[in-house]
């Protein structure tokens, strides 16, 4: 048995200013998305420039916080979002959704591609790649504020958080850093190195992340103001998902229609 090893969420204090470790995920998240965009902007054959890839970031950013904070209080605290609409701009209070954010950089990057009139799915095949390595840092900030714990276990590495109870639990947080993150992050980036036809970068990216969400559900405690949202196992984590994984599919099918330059 192991135990969190309780790490203060506060990294570093700026007079009254207080940094959260959380939050500092979510910066270095940005920052290690811009370079990576940078470094798939050089490849000859990738139609960018680098303004636009300073311009994508940033819409993707605005989408991440906006979505993920919004989606959070429709998915998970919407009787909060309903009595006080106000606290949807409450962030230093936490609660981000995956799904929400996902939703608000899809949105974001519909209206860029607008703006630079380039092909939709051209650009999220672009951008998905990146997705994973904020993905692993948002779960490490989960990990290090001990939240968003795995369900009791026998297992060796079971891990006692103090802001649960006492007894051992899945480390489900790094469970999803490894899943949804680095082998996320391997993979796709991997795939994209070469030509693909349109759609089907973002196609795999729903698929794999939405199969491995579902996955590590199963290890991890459902919200305990929600609960099982159906048959005693469902959270609403999976419900979420599942849309993520039929449109995945979809794409791959319909992506060799779709051109490749």
């Amino acid at each position: 048995m192991l135990q969190h090893p309780s790490i203060d969420p506060v990294a570093f204090e700026i007079g009254p200013l207080q940094v959260h470790w959380y939050g500092l995920m979510y910066l270095l998240g940005f920052i290690a998305a811009w370079g990576l965009a940078m470094l798939r902007q050089r490849r000859p054959d990738s139609g960018w420039s680098a303004e636009e890839v300073s311009d994508l970031i940033f819409f993707a950013a605005l989408g991440v916080i906006i979505g993920g904070r919004l989606g959070y209080m429709l998915f998970y605290d919407f009787s909060t979002l309903i009595h006080k609409p106000w606290a949807a701009f409450m962030l230093w209070q936490g609660g981000m959704s995956f799904h929400g954010g996902l939703i608000g950089v899809i949105t974001a990057m519909w209206l860029f591609a607008r703006k630079s009139r380039k092909n939709f799915l051209k650009v999220t095949d672009f951008i998905a790649p990146l997705v994973p390595v904020g993905l692993a840092l948002g779960r490490l900030g989960n990990f290090i504020n001990g939240e968003l714990w795995g369900r009791p276990t026998d297992i060796p590495w079971g891990m006692v958080f103090p802001l649960a109870d006492n007894q051992p639990r899945h480390p489900s947080q790094l469970y999803e850093f490894f899943l949804e993150g680095v082998l996320l992050f391997v993979f796709l980036w991997w795939y994209s190195s070469r030509p693909r036809s349109t759609g089907k970068v973002s196609g795999w990216f729903l698929i794999a992340y939405s199969l491995a969400r579902i996955c590590v559900e199963f290890f991890r405690e459902p919200d305990q103001h929600i609960g099982y949202i159906a048959f005693g196992w469902l959270t609403m984590g999976q419900l979420l998902s599942l849309p993520m994984l039929a449109v995945g599919i979809i794409l791959l099918f319909w992506s060799p229609k779709c051109s490749s330059t």
